[in-house]
């Protein structure tokens, strides 16, 4: 099945001013009236969910499709699919295959959205994971990855080993995390999901549902690596996150893509700023 996956990472770099996030807020009364985003510019996460929302507006924005000629649908689990307004009777059966699922997700200062075009049935089976490579303030790595061995097997709890170096242990307990939230949010279930159902068996490369193999399901990994200067002074501060997509590709086996190569991964994934949606956010409604 051939649906190119597009991926984009949005990196909020700065909070918005209360006039930008009135804007943005505005547009998504307009466009997104669904959307249950609080309008309180004095709490970022609400900054961060709006954004969420207004990518999809960007991105066919950027397909230079008028937001009068297309519509966002959503399936009975919550799955989005963006459908354009047919042009004439003859496009048809371009039409049935040209429709656009994607998915959102943010963490922190990182929101990104995973996209794919084909037909209905295919498109919608899409989901992106995205974890920080980081401890909550106060915890070290190793005791928060014991406080989230409930959503792991006991094979993947040998792979994060509170024993070995903290940075390891970090990254591969996002790793799992980013990966089971890909595939929970593909398939349309609520984050009260058992994530323990799951097993991602990284140095075997396999993954399972249940003990069932996950057959037909592709899994994309990366690393985002983010970072901005530092007022007054010649430092950077800077972010990791370990990045994952989830899509039914309807084949016989289970297929991971390690994307290690810059130049591979920006064939596909791309980053933007907050400031590069802000530019163009009062012009989402046209």
């Amino acid at each position: 099945m051939d649906c190119p996956i597009l991926v984009w990472m949005l990196f909020t770099n700065r909070e918005m001013t209360k006039e930008e996030y009135a804007k943005c807020h505005a547009v998504l009364r307009e466009c997104v009236p669904h959307a249950p985003i609080r309008n309180s510019p004095t709490e970022p996460e609400t900054m961060r969910q709006m954004v969420a929302f207004l990518l999809p507006l960007l991105m066919m924005r950027h397909r230079r499709v008028p937001r009068a000629r297309w519509r966002d649908n959503i399936t009975s689990v919550g799955k989005h699919w963006i459908e354009q307004a047919r042009t004439s009777p003859s496009s048809l059966p371009s039409r049935a295959r040209s429709m656009i699922g994607y998915h959102t997700s943010y963490d922190h200062n990182l929101v990104g959205m995973a996209m794919t075009q084909g037909r209905r049935e295919d498109v919608v089976n899409i989901g992106i994971g995205i974890k920080e490579i980081g401890a909550p303030p106060g915890m070290s790595g190793k005791d928060f990855a014991i406080s989230l061995y409930h959503k792991l097997t006991p094979i993947e709890q040998s792979f994060i080993d509170p024993n070995q170096e903290e940075e390891v242990v970090m990254r591969r307990l996002c790793l799992i995390l980013a990966l089971k939230q890909a595939y929970i949010k593909a398939i349309g279930q609520p984050m009260g999901f058992d994530w323990s159902r799951l097993e991602f068996n990284i140095p075997a490369k396999t993954a399972t549902g249940d003990g069932r193999p996950l057959a037909g399901w592709e899994f994309r990994v990366w690393t985002s690596e983010l970072g901005w200067p530092i007022p007054g002074s010649d430092g950077h501060i800077m972010q990791k996150y370990q990045c994952a997509v989830a899509f039914f590709r309807r084949t016989r086996d289970t297929k991971f893509i390690w994307q290690n190569d810059a130049s591979q991964l920006e064939s596909w994934v791309q980053f933007i700023t907050l400031d590069q949606l802000l530019n163009v956010a009062d012009k989402l409604v046209e």
